[in-house]
């Protein structure tokens, strides 16, 4: 069926009539969304979800393969051009996200490449050991990653709209780099590979873990408490944030507003069409919205979900959702306790809280009780960008 242009101006509430319309089946997702990996620890359960708690402790990788990742976060030269690294967009002094741009200005997007700049917030990479424990819950917003954490680190690297980088550079000038070189050998026994640094890359997210969060430390306020139980029940946060990860690991449509930047910007524009391009989504030309969950399960009932997020230091993460679209968690208490968004048809999960000024008070009370006492952070490295080159460096072994 050919499809008719939908310009911004007719809004989102026609992109997604005409998409509900031409949806003619239910296609089958692979896996179940929020499955336990085998072998993750064990979680209670409250009712039919699993109960919050603290984060289970962990085995610590070895701290040689740490350092190695610590360099390779802070490297530059794992991008295309030697433009960016991973701090770029998640950096440790902002929760290991991004909520300001170079210039210090508050930013809802995230930038990207050189010559392109993204249309999703850039969410932290605190705990991301803990959802490695899901086996078939998919990584970014949208979920398109698979489960695994070294997946996720050569999506990121060679996405053309990240790091832009091509895995055989990438080992070369690892290769050219006397400090790599030992640090290969002494990790791994042999030369540099793109694939050692993927492991060492994960090693160091490993340690990126909440630590003294009151909530885990016992040690919450008498108004955080009373948030806990509202978490509990009368807001029914549980439902989908549950677990000591505090998320379902499945894909929801809360009706979250669009941010039109992303259409009225081309540069992000044609980051976001050059995403759909790559993942085949149909009707690529009508959609003036972003497709979230849709872009993997190409129903058109997932239209505008998102993986469930961590609650974990939201302190220092705003803004938040997909799109950075609310500033403050008490901005966020109320979007929920209001019944979510009101411009998606397709966003029916939600209905008005009714909770009291108190009342949203102590939630906010709870929601910060999730996060450490003191920032997760780390010293940022400088990297040098200089080296001598290695004659005949296609001929020689490390």
């Amino acid at each position: 069926m050919n499809m008719p242009r939908i310009t911004a101006s007719t809004g989102v509430l026609a992109a997604i009539a005409v998409a509900v319309v031409i949806a003619i089946a239910v296609l089958d997702r692979a896996g179940t969304p929020g499955t336990q990996q085998a072998g993750a620890p064990e979680i209670q359960q409250v009712g039919e979800v699993p109960a919050i708690g603290p984060l289970p402790a962990k085995k610590a990788p070895k701290a040689s393969m740490v350092e190695m990742g610590k360099r390779l976060f802070f490297d530059a030269r794992i991008s295309g051009d030697g433009a960016v690294s991973c701090a770029f967009c998640h950096d440790p002094a902002q929760g290991f996200g991004k909520s300001t741009d170079k210039n210090g200005k508050p930013q809802r997007l995230s930038e990207a490449y050189p010559g392109t700049n993204h249309f999703r917030n850039a969410p932290t990479l605190v705990n991301t050991t803990y959802k490695e424990d899901f086996a078939s819950v998919g990584w970014a917003w949208d979920g398109h990653m698979g489960a695994n954490l070294n997946d996720v680190m050569r999506n990121e690297i060679t996405e053309t709209a990240i790091m832009n980088m091509d895995m055989r550079i990438m080992h070369e000038r690892m290769k050219q780099d006397p400090v790599y070189v030992k640090m290969c050998q002494e990790n791994f026994g042999g030369e540099c590979s793109s694939g050692k640094a993927r492991k060492a890359l994960v090693a160091f997210l490993k340690t990126l873990v909440s630590k003294d969060a009151p909530f885990d430390t016992g040690k919450m306020s008498d108004a955080a408490q009373r948030g806990q139980a509202l978490f509990e029940g009368k807001a029914k946060c549980i439902q989908c944030h549950n677990g000591p990860y505090l998320s379902d690991g499945t894909p929801h449509n809360t009706g979250v507003a669009e941010d039109l930047e992303i259409f009225r910007d081309p540069v992000r524009h044609i980051t976001y069409r050059s995403i759909l391009h790559n993942h085949g989504v149909p009707n690529m030309g009508i959609w003036r919205r972003d497709v979230g969950y849709f872009l993997v399960s190409k129903d058109y009932a997932d239209v505008g979900k998102f993986i469930t997020p961590t609650l974990r230091e939201l302190k220092y993460t705003a803004p938040y959702m997909h799109n950075g679209m609310i500033a403050t968690l008490g901005d966020v208490v109320d979007f929920y306790n209001g019944g979510g968004g009101k411009d998606d048809p397709l966003a029916t999960e939600l209905q008005p809280l009714g909770l009291g000024d108190q009342e949203k008070k102590d939630l906010v009370a709870f929601l910060e009780s999730l996060s450490s006492s003191t920032p997760v952070t780390v010293k940022v490295e400088n990297v040098p960008q200089k080296y001598k080159p290695i004659k005949d460096w296609l001929n020689v072994h490390n």
